[in-house]
């Protein structure tokens, strides 16, 4: 089984209700996803979900089975397609923590705004674990969005290619550090052939005890940001573009 593959749905008799409702219908693998005890994960999208329409990320239509329950049919011409790539936006931060919260503002705004099928946009806040899982999913390529100081001005916004060639650390599932994420991730599985990092250099990450609220020079910086994370993800859509993901600003 691969992603595009279509099936038709053989729910265990025990299992969960929602699932045996679906017994019978048809759908299409949108991606195969691992946990940390090796299990496999089939996500599928039903045939004639009218959430098709507007991409994977739609809300409840994507649907989570064991490889055992899925029935593997003949290829369909006439059947709807998935996207020939997939995207995966992920924002970063800790909204208690002043400027860290800058991911966290741009996956919402992103969130909000219509975004091509194929384009996955989550704020993972700072569960790191779910993240590096996510990484790992099949996606051909992923953006994340983080606070990250340089030494710049305030509000400086810039697009990174990361290195993740030192060996995995022990993640803090309380911290969330993009290069420890992605070293983890690639130490379970396979990264995206194209990951790159929007940052924006905080003005403050807030007093010990926390701080809620972007300052005025990261808050000014969210719509570039925006702005850059489309421009990526409609460049990599693109049939013929295979240019690198990363540019600087």
């Amino acid at each position: 089984m691969q992603r595009g593959d279509r099936v038709r749905l053989r729910p265990h008799p025990r299992g969960d209700i929602f699932d045996l409702a679906l017994a019978g219908q048809t759908a299409r693998i949108d991606m195969i996803e691992q946990d940390f005890e090796g299990r496999r994960h089939v996500v599928v999208i039903l045939d004639g979900d009218p959430g098709r329409a507007i991409g994977p990320k739609a809300p409840g239509h994507r649907f989570f089975f064991s490889p055992e329950e899925l029935e593997l049919l003949a290829p369909d011409r006439d059947a709807p397609s998935l996207p020939s790539r997939t995207v995966l936006v992920a924002g970063i931060g800790n909204i208690f923590m002043a400027d860290d919260g800058f991911g966290v503002e741009v996956a919402q705004r992103l969130a909000r705004r219509f975004q091509p099928p194929g384009v996955q946009v989550v704020d993972f806040g700072i569960r790191g674990y779910d993240l590096a899982c996510a990484l790992v999913a099949g996606h051909d390529a992923a953006i994340l969005v983080d606070a990250c100081p340089r030494g710049e001005a305030p509000g400086t916004v810039f697009v990174i290619e990361p290195e993740t060639d030192a060996e995995p650390p022990a993640l803090d599932p309380h911290v969330m550090d993009p290069i420890q994420v992605l070293r983890l991730a690639r130490s379970i599985g396979t990264l995206p052939a194209h990951v790159v990092l929007v940052g924006c250099e905080p003005a403050t990450l807030g007093p010990e005890e926390g701080a809620i609220g972007l300052s005025a020079a990261v808050a000014g910086a969210v719509d570039t940001a925006t702005a850059i994370v489309e421009e990526l993800v409609a460049r990599h859509l693109q049939p013929q573009s295979h240019g690198d993901l990363a540019a600087r600003r």
